[in-house]
């Protein structure tokens, strides 16, 4: 077995499901989205920076291939379930204050292992309003995502009644789905490990939808009342950012007008813990659980499992802006890439991040001196720092020094397939607020690791172009930029 004794994680590509078509009761007349923006997409100005900054003057070169004009997507929508604070304020609040939610794990006895602390949500589902039914029959994570559509829906102020349910789409992220719930009635229906054979009497009904991660996808469709594409994406910890990717290219290429995405995971357990354990990723530092977390820190050790889901409503940018909606940012470029190189290692150089990053900034048109802020994968590896930090500079060049840069995983650990999701709903609030979150526990510098990474005191500053990358095992990296509302043209 490999192991990764400095705890490095990667991550994967997989490019998202292309679905260039859609079901309709007549083939020979399609019905047509219902607001189509056939504009090409035109320069991007701001009343903060200097076109040369702005504009893209030297795209990269992306092997020949052409961005076409494709329909642009807005962010009108977000909720969260997180370590800290259920919704989005609180969870904002934390972020902004610095203040680390990890603790000694309290799920289970944790003293068999070698990490021993997570970020675990304070989360009570009859308080966050669920239905006695829903409890029941919904995995911790499922909770999260029904929970956190609720809340992105309620605050895009979207009317889907009114809307044709076909043309709303779902497509949510979970690295290990049901992981906890399926652990938890294995147990039972063994005799606790011992019975081969299991007794399917003692299961719970509700085992199936434990069993298959789509359950997740169709709870939030019931939600939202949508019945156009669907999809569970599962690339690792790049899960998050690589659904919304993929509901970006729906709604870009015509074959949805609303998306409700994100991702959801509740993955502190037993049989998680030991799987990190095993190849040495998550941190020894058990004395401080609060300071357990220290991306980009000399002293690191390791990521902190945590949990939780960030859902969002994303919308064809004519119709929301249409309909008078608050639009949070734009999401203009997402790629994703992978090293094709080892299940749990990373090439030093970034090279594979760097390719993501070039190929998104690509697809948005826009410099990497255009880019005011970062919101880094940040571990808390050593490995994964040094591998992003290498990707960064190979990307922007000299302007890697200048961009302010970030890890919210200091604060809310490491959710796997979630926390791609819940970092660019971090993104979303910064353009919206002009503040970027800090690096909580970055006392002690890492020689290596020679850029701004905003140490322990959120700095208020306005980013129009915010990037936010991932990273995963199996070699997955993927990118995604955000810009600011009126600031593209």
């Amino acid at each position: 077995m490999n192991r990764i004794d400095d705890g490095g994680t990667s991550r994967a590509h997989h490019r998202p499901i292309q679905r260039a078509g859609r079901e309709v009761s007549d083939p020979a007349a399609p019905r047509p989205p219902l607001h189509r923006n056939t504009s090409t997409r035109e320069g991007f100005h701001s009343d903060r920076h200097s076109s040369e900054r702005l504009t893209n003057s030297r795209p990269p070169d992306f092997r020949g291939s052409e961005v076409t004009a494709l329909r642009r997507v807005a962010i009108t929508g977000l909720g969260s379930v997180a370590p800290g604070g259920i919704g989005v304020k609180e969870y904002w609040e934390l972020l902004t204050a610095g203040r680390s939610a990890t603790r000694t794990i309290s799920f289970f006895d944790p003293s068999p292992f070698r990490s021993q602390v997570a970020a675990e949500c304070d989360f009570d589902p009859a308080s966050a309003g669920l239905t006695p039914q829903e409890i029941r029959r919904l995995d911790r994570a499922a909770q999260f995502a029904v929970v956190s559509t609720r809340e992105a829906l309620a605050d895009s102020g979207l009317h889907v009644g009114g809307l044709d349910p076909g043309r709303i789409g779902t497509s949510i992220g979970s690295a290990v789905g049901c992981t906890t719930s399926l652990e938890r009635e294995y147990v039972v229906v063994s005799d606790g490990g011992r019975k081969w054979h299991v007794d399917h009497e003692y299961a719970v009904p509700e085992l199936y939808r434990h069993f298959v991660p789509n359950t997740m996808a169709a709870e939030v469709a019931w939600v939202a009342g949508a019945e156009g594409p669907a999809a569970v994406v599962s690339t690792g910890c790049t899960s998050g950012l690589d659904a919304l990717g993929h509901a970006v290219e729906l709604i870009r290429e015509g074959s949805a007008d609303v998306m409700v995405a994100g991702a959801t995971e509740a993955p502190i357990s037993p049989i998680t813990s030991a799987c990190f354990d095993a190849i040495h990723a998550t941190t020894p530092h058990n004395d401080e659980p609060e300071r357990a977390c220290r991306p980009f820190d000399r002293t690191r050790g390791g990521l902190v499992l945590g949990e939780g889901a960030a859902i969002m409503v994303l919308e064809e940018w004519e119709s929301a802006r249409k309909r008078g909606a608050h639009i949070y940012a734009e999401i203009a470029g997402f790629a994703a890439r992978c090293n094709a190189y080892h299940m749990t290692g990373l090439k030093p150089d970034g090279r594979e991040m760097a390719e993501a990053i070039d190929a998104a900034l690509h697809e948005a048109r826009l410099s990497p001196q255009s880019i005011g802020y970062i919101n880094a994968h940040g571990s808390g590896t050593k490995m994964n720092d040094r591998h992003e930090t290498g990707a960064f500079k190979r990307s922007l060049g000299a302007h890697a020094h200048d961009v302010p840069i970030s890890s919210v995983k200091s604060m809310i650990g490491h959710s796997l397939g979630a926390i791609g999701s819940l970092e660019i709903v971090a993104c979303a609030l910064a353009i919206e607020h002009g503040v970027l979150p800090p690096t909580a526990n970055l006392h002690t510098p890492d020689p290596e690791l020679d850029l701004d990474y905003i140490p322990l005191t959120a700095r208020e500053q306005q980013a129009d172009v915010v990037l936010s990358v991932g990273s995963g095992f199996g070699g997955f990296q993927s990118a995604m930029l955000l810009t600011r509302p009126g600031a593209r043209s």
